[in-house]
């Protein structure tokens, strides 16, 4: 453990909840472009474990921060929901807000070291270490439970239905098409080890900057779930289809972790975060001992 990223994390933490949580992880994933760019070119790169999956704006840090500080914000009613992980906490003028953001960026970066130094568990770190620091904010600062509270008069489902359901398939499946066999082409032109190994970096970072769409008020969803999944499969099976298959199952999953966990309730807890973690361990399971974002 770096004595010096540790305490970074408490800066990347109040970064997280003054930029608010969704820009910051934007930026996570303009910077994953930069350096996934660069290493695929057959550069040195420093960015991707130093800045954006590091102290700076590793979305275990900064995102999780603004998660964090955004529950708590929720809960002094100096936001109107602590779902809100769009807006700029700065803007709230509350000191304690920006320290709650770097006292969960630390509180990240612990998680992290335990779940890949100590447990080392074979899955993606950022995404594990999101789920259960955005936990521990829901029940620090949550009124709802784990799974939302029900209103009277509200439904809740689990699964989509009719067009909603024909239209997640297609999601999974479009972005699945695309790594999948993109890597292929990849692969049969001789590209380098580096250049295929960092691909998935590359899916990841250009979904997550998408989301600056999202941010701006359109209507277009979370992908680098799918997007850095169906990737990831593709590369260690070896087969663009499991890249559609994986696009497709990530969709449905990411939609039914929405519905679960993220519905009903006055904290955000993040679904794709939630099934990259999953997905990821599962597929360096059947495909082999492989991936991380560290």
């Amino acid at each position: 453990m770096s004595i010096f990223a540790f305490i970074g994390a408490f800066g990347g933490g109040v970064m997280g909840a003054y930029l608010g949580a969704l820009p910051a992880f934007i930026l996570t994933g303009v910077l994953a472009i930069a350096g996934a760019a660069v290493a695929m070119a057959g550069g040195a790169d420093a960015t991707i474990g130093y800045v954006a999956f590091g102290s700076y704006l590793g979305p275990h840090i900064a995102f999780a921060g603004g998660v964090a500080a955004a529950a708590y914000a929720g809960k002094k009613k100096l936001l109107k929901s602590g779902t809100d992980i769009l807006s700029p906490l700065y803007g709230v003028c509350d000191p304690m807000t920006l320290v709650v953001g770097g006292v969960f960026g630390v509180l990240g970066f612990v998680i992290h070291y335990l779940a890949g130094s100590v447990l080392r568990l074979n899955t993606d770190l950022p995404g594990i270490t999101v789920i259960v620091s955005a936990l521990i904010a829901r029940f620090a600062f949550g009124s709802t439970g784990l799974t939302g509270t029900v209103q009277q008069g509200e439904k809740r489902t689990y699964i989509a239905g009719g067009k909603e359901l024909y239209c997640l398939i297609l999601l999974g499946a479009g972005i699945g098409t695309a790594t999948g066999f993109v890597y292929q082409t990849m692969a049969a032109g001789g590209a380098s080890e580096a250049a295929i190994g960092n691909f998935p970096v590359l899916c990841f970072g250009i979904a997550a900057f998408s989301l600056m769409f999202t941010q701006t008020g359109f209507a277009v969803p979370s992908s680098h779930h799918i997007a850095l999944v169906s990737a990831l499969a593709a590369v260690l099976s070896g087969n663009p289809l499991m890249g559609v298959l994986f696009g497709i199952l990530t969709a449905l999953f990411g939609d039914f972790v929405s519905r679960t966990f993220n519905s009903h309730c006055d904290t955000h807890v993040d679904p794709p975060a939630c099934t990259i973690f999953i997905f990821t361990f599962l597929v360096n399971i059947i495909f082999g001992n492989g991936f991380f974002l560290t």
